[in-house]
């Protein structure tokens, strides 16, 4: 199982330890760090400044949202980036939910979001195969664009810089089991939310070839005190299952709902939406965050950690804010 460091995405500005972390990440031998976006800091433009200051470690996006740029720009983005790092890119991509893809990006949440990330996956694997022009005559994605209000003058294009990779590896956040299903038949790899070592039925009954890549994200934290190092996983759970998406659409609540938990799912969600949120993040169940991160005294990591191997799991992300804990991540991984 290969070490991955996760950063996430920005709060009200650049953390001053975003690039000492992935240069220690880097010299420990972890395979990868990975960025990510919301709605503020972008997913690329942190990868191409630690790039700039590293040379073997990968280069992944945890996710870059769809909804925020056309398949075609996404794929110009990677195949850049990709040249400047030396071929070091990992694109990883999600679809969001539709609070923020209509609220953010002010566009429509695709009524079969199945159907759009394949065509969006299909319009991008065409960029980096540079074989012909970019066609796609799709129900979310058109190339050339033929739509009644466009001007027919649309002319299908090929990439004019030659990609340096053509099977570049995307990767798919999926949560449903038909998402996961489709993810190992059209990606290079799922970025599952919420792993569960104990419980991969949750994601449904696909399974992998053998070069698929399985990367999950976990808050890491080397610590005495377990409940206190389980205190900024259940802040994410309560931010994530209460406030990133709506009361009645929450793709994350619905997850936490299908592992055994639904109603303190919803619980947190009426806490988190009355502007309770203090009290939705207590309300978190120690044992739902403890089984989706790896906290606590090194032994207690290393114990822990034998689950996470025995899976399907081939790489794991770590949410690890400190470099000590990277560290020790890293030895017991060895």
């Amino acid at each position: 199982m290969r070490l991955g460091l996760a950063l996430g995405y920005w709060g009200r500005g650049p953390s001053a330890d975003h690039l000492p972390l992935a240069l220690e990440a880097e010299r420990l031998g972890y395979d990868s760090v990975w960025t990510a976006e919301s709605w503020g800091s972008d997913a690329f433009t942190p990868l191409t400044w630690i790039a700039a200051q590293t040379s073997t470690i990968k280069l992944g996006t945890a996710v870059a949202q769809m909804a925020a740029r056309s398949p075609t720009t996404t794929a110009m983005h990677a195949l850049t980036l990709d040249h400047l790092s030396g071929g070091r890119v990992l694109l990883g991509l999600g679809l969001s939910g539709p609070q923020v893809v209509e609220g953010w990006y002010g566009r429509p949440f695709p009524k079969s979001p199945l159907t759009a990330t394949r065509e969006y996956v299909e319009v991008v694997r065409q960029v980096l195969r540079r074989e012909a022009p970019v066609e796609m005559d799709g129900r979310f994605h058109a190339h050339p664009y033929r739509g009644a209000d466009g001007t027919g003058l649309g002319k299908a294009l090929k990439s004019i810089t030659h990609p340096l990779r053509s099977d570049l590896p995307v990767l798919l956040g999926a949560e449903g089991p038909k998402n996961v299903a489709q993810t190992a038949a059209i990606a290079d790899g799922w970025l599952p939310l919420y792993w569960s070592p104990s419980r991969p039925e949750v994601y449904g009954t696909t399974t992998f070839r053998d070069d698929f890549l399985v990367a999950p994200m976990a808050q890491v934290k080397v610590c005495d005190d377990v409940a206190e190092g389980l205190l900024p996983v259940k802040m994410m759970l309560g931010f994530y299952i209460g406030g990133m998406g709506h009361a009645a659409r929450n793709f994350h609540a619905d997850l936490m709902a299908r592992m055994g938990y639904e109603q303190e799912a919803r619980r947190i969600q009426e806490l988190f939406l009355a502007g309770r949120r203090e009290e939705a993040v207590l309300a978190v169940p120690d044992a739902f965050a403890d089984e989706i991160s790896l906290v606590g005294p090194r032994e207690r990591i290393a114990e822990r950690l034998e689950l996470w191997r025995k899976g399907p799991v081939t790489d794991l992300l770590a949410l690890a804010p400190d470099p000590h804990t990277l560290r020790v991540l890293a030895e017991l991984n060895s």
